[in-house]
């Protein structure tokens, strides 16, 4: 019988990854992952990124990605490692992305691994990188545009379409229609990650057009529930940031903030100089420290078709981020480590978003002693990730192996989230003609799944689950 199995994003919020069986023969029929995620946070999930796919990776058809963060396509890199050769169906920009996502993920595993074995840190000797930085490189051949829309045949039983999700530049949903043992087909719809409906005032920054797209039907639905237990912030958050901004400079302190290098970070950017321009925040120097970041600029400002009418507006006016005055893109090491040594105040903008890992560890383990500082948080922090641990008002983390206290001052703006909160996905919901027979949530923490699932019960009377780890469900 078909089934989904829910290898990742099932009790936490990272490692999206889902395996749809169409098992029709012997040799256990179509297999295909709507997604292949990495896991972030504690070690618990950490560990699981060393295990292989209950179906060996020679066996798995095809992956079909809905968007190209890390915790829905890093997964990748290890998948085509262990052996699999099948295509990749994704949205152009999202290809795009991924050519400068999956590969960084690989450099800096490598860089990870070689600073732990230099420093004699981790507990296994020699520690190994998930996957290397050209083995990212190899997985990429895979990849196969699919326009938003256009069906694409899987198999005799399966096809699918991409249908926008309005959460990053190329994220989609995913429509899948599969017939199962001969009879009528079956839609199951996959929400990846989904975009929030909101005003410019509120949450601005929005890159992409309005969405997602309305009036679904599914038999069975799929749906992250990332902000099932909270509401987004309604006021503006700009006169906030720039109050933050002004009073770490009057301190004489630099700002320090972990940012997404896909999309949030030119959001943010472009953020800055428009407070800069309009005379709300001084203008001091400003330090984008991510090779991914730059080459995401060059990403944003190709697909034009993406674009909201307030993103056209301020590309039309400012031009790319890469020529503005005032504003450094670091891409080699040396240029990362000069950074380090400006003593006057900056705001340094740096990935990743959770400080799992790159260049931002090496900014926050030199600036947080400091009290004159400030680390701004402008995305969703997972439980476990030292983020997390930093946003929730601990004394110290530890960077690298050491314990780094937290003496810097410490905000969070909700307003940045590219996820639609609980009120936006009814708001979504509710645009559905008639309600799926069930609906499973996942890429959510326990309490936000759970709380997002008695709502939609209470207020809608649909049938909703909370997905489990490895838990098999049968598509009938």
């Amino acid at each position: 019988m078909a089934y989904i199995q829910f290898l990742g994003a099932a009790g936490t919020v990272t490692g999206s990854k889902h395996l749809i069986n169409a098992g029709s023969d012997s040799s256990g029929g179509f297999q295909a992952l709507i997604d292949c995620g990495i896991f972030q946070g504690p070690k618990e999930w950490r560990d699981r990124n060393w295990q292989e796919t209950p179906v060996s990776a020679r066996k798995i058809n095809a992956v079909v990605l809905t968007h190209a963060h890390i915790d829905h396509s890093g997964w990748i890199p290890r998948l085509v490692k262990g052996g699999f050769r099948g295509p990749i169906y994704a949205t152009p920009a999202t290809i795009d992305l991924c050519g400068i996502l999956l590969p960084d993920s690989g450099h800096l595993q490598e860089e990870d691994a070689e600073f732990y074995n230099k420093h004699k840190k981790s507990k296994h000797d020699p520690a190994l990188p998930l996957y290397t930085f050209e083995e990212a490189q190899e997985s990429l051949q895979y990849f196969h545009a699919v326009q938003f829309g256009v069906t694409q045949q899987l198999c005799p039983e399966a096809s699918f379409r991409f249908v926008r999700a309005a959460h990053i530049l190329g994220s989609s949903m995913v429509e899948l229609s599969l017939r199962c043992d001969g009879s009528q087909s079956r839609r199951l719809l996959f929400t990846g990650d989904i975009g929030r409906v909101r005003d410019q005032n509120s949450a601005p920054g929005r890159v992409v057009p309005s969405g997602p797209t309305e009036g679904e039907t599914a038999d069975l639905l799929v749906m992250e529930s990332t902000y099932g237990n909270r509401k987004h912030p309604t006021s503006d958050p700009r006169p906030e940031l720039a109050s933050l901004i002004r009073r770490t400079v009057e301190r004489g302190g630099s700002v320090i903030v972990p940012a997404f290098a896909v999309e949030r970070t030119q959001k943010f950017l472009f953020m800055l100089k428009e407070l800069m321009q309009s005379g709300q925040l001084p203008a001091i120097p400003v330090y984008c420290d991510s090779p991914m970041a730059i080459k995401a600029v060059e990403i944003f400002m190709k697909h034009t078709e993406e674009y909201s009418e307030e993103t056209r507006r301020l590309i039309g006016q400012h031009g790319s981020p890469l020529d503005w005055p005032g504003f450094t893109f670091a891409s080699t090491a040396d240029e990362s480590k000069r950074i380090n040594g400006v003593r006057t105040p900056s705001i340094i903008v740096s990935s990743s978003g959770m400080v799992t890992g790159g260049r931002i560890l090496h900014h926050l383990a030199q600036r947080l002693p400091d009290p004159r500082n400030t680390v701004i948080f402008i995305g969703f922090q997972a439980p476990g990730t030292r983020g997390f641990t930093i946003k929730s008002g601990a004394p110290e983390v530890k960077i690298f192996g050491d314990i780094v206290p937290i003496r810097a001052q410490v905000a969070a703006l909700e307003q940045f989230s590219d996820h639609a909160d609980t009120p936006e996905l009814l708001q979504w919901l509710r645009t559905f003609p008639r309600k799926p027979p069930v609906t499973y949530l996942v890429h959510g923490e326990p309490a936000a799944s759970t709380q997002l699932r008695d709502t939609i019960t209470k207020e809608m009377g649909w049938n909703v689950q909370v997905a489990q780890w490895m838990q098999k469900v049968q598509i009938t």
